[in-house]
């Protein structure tokens, strides 16, 4: 048994922000211009920030998504920990049984270990299994208690989690690249944090502009956003939504994906722009540049456009779409709260959602006239978020300069 009894950092939200600062809080680390844990927000601004990526996906045999990025998704542990001198202590091996020594020993020494596991496979997140998907993502792991058949894991949820020692390591073992990964960090060297904090304040700017670092320009920052609004809208389009969302099942899907990427998936809502204004808030007083603070306020702005968005995806107007909203709020708030001890009431939100599917390919409340004129209103408020977050990263540059 390797159990960190006095581990109680579960303030992490997102998998790899949160995992660094749940570690970082439970080792004592103190930021110098907080005397606090390095915060998420602090930790997202190093990363390089938020952006838009803008992303459908249509698979045989699955229902239409809409996936929309809210943060910099290119690397962002390893930039945190090169940016902030962070060194890493890996450990990666293809062999069960030294994944698990190498997680026991790193438990033996008192401290805990970041592993990637994949989500699909940890009943806590009561997704259907496929052999077709996977995502590993990092969580921090402090306890592999064998004797109780228990491992004890920090993830998102404010409450500890805990799956069994079987499933953790199927979870573990899920894809290659990741297999039995763990991870150790050393604290952070905070002389590097002014230039960290720039260069990420940079990579945001940039991502925003001038396009990625891989993939499409099109797809992301201002760009992203003016191709979600064309999409809407231009029927023309070979990936328009009235050719990969038509009414039915398919729009059904891609309202509640959008929405779903926007408000919950690794994150509170707002699509993380009032996490962004914190970070900047922080920055004003590490770079000492006052007009940060004043940019902050305008991403605040920007995160009660992305609110509106998202309740207009599935609006009050609409019943079933309003029920849809607020079941997958509360599932989301359920587990934030209460974790895996909420799992009955959250498979019974999942089953009424199946049936609210259902009749949405029987019965799809819009008439198709209704239909595009919720894409073109849609549309509407993208376009005003475009305008907003553009006004916003002006602002920021100026700031900066």
């Amino acid at each position: 048994m390797a159990v960190l009894h006095d581990y109680q950092a579960f303030g992490g939200r997102h998998w790899e922000t949160g995992t660094l600062h749940n570690v970082m809080a439970y080792g004592g680390i103190q930021a110098p211009h907080t005397g606090e844990p390095p915060s998420e927000a602090l930790l997202l601004g190093v990363s390089g920030g938020i952006t838009v990526g803008y992303f459908t996906f249509a698979y045989e045999g699955y229902d239409p998504q809409v996936n929309i990025l809210t943060r910099n998704t290119f690397d962002p542990f390893d930039t945190i920990c090169q940016r902030l001198g962070i060194v890493q202590d890996v450990r990666q091996t293809a062999s069960p049984e030294k994944g698990t020594a190498n997680l026991l020993e790193s438990l033996a020494g008192g401290v805990p270990a970041i592993v990637w596991a994949d989500m699909f496979t940890l009943p806590y997140n009561a997704l259907d299994e496929d052999e077709n998907m996977w995502q590993m993502m990092p969580v921090v792991v402090f306890g592999y208690d064998q004797e109780q058949d228990q491992v004890r894991i920090a993830d998102r949820a404010g409450v500890p989690l805990a799956v069994d020692t079987g499933t953790f390591d199927s979870a573990r073992s899920r894809v290659k690249n990741h297999k039995h990964r763990l991870v150790n960090i050393d604290p952070p060297d905070f002389g590097k944090l002014a230039t960290a904090v720039q260069q990420g304040i940079w990579d945001c700017v940039r991502l925003y502009t001038e396009g990625p670092p891989r993939g499409s320009k099109a797809n992301f920052g201002l760009a992203g956003l003016q191709k979600w609004a064309k999409m809407m809208t231009n029927e023309r389009q070979k990936h328009s939504w009235a050719n990969d969302f038509p009414p039915g099942v398919a729009m059904y899907a891609g309202l509640m994906s959008a929405f779903s990427h926007i408000q919950h998936f690794g994150k509170d809502g707002r699509a993380e722009r009032d996490v962004y204004a914190a970070f900047l808030d922080e920055a004003a007083s590490i770079l000492k540049r006052p007009p940060l603070s004043e940019v902050a306020e305008l991403f605040r702005t920007c995160g009660q456009a992305w609110h509106d968005l998202a309740v207009a995806l599935l609006p009050d107007a609409v019943p079933a779409f309003k029920e849809t909203r607020d079941l997958m709020s509360t599932w989301h708030r359920l587990f934030l709260e209460r974790g895996a001890a909420e799992l009955d009431e959250i498979h019974r939100i999942k089953g009424r959602l199946a049936v609210l599917r259902e009749v949405m390919q029987a019965d799809f409340p819009l008439a198709p006239a209704e239909a595009t004129q919720m894409r073109a209103s849609l549309a509407d408020r993208v376009l005003r978020i475009h305008d907003l977050e553009a006004k916003a990263i002006e602002a920021l540059q100026a700031a900066m300069h």
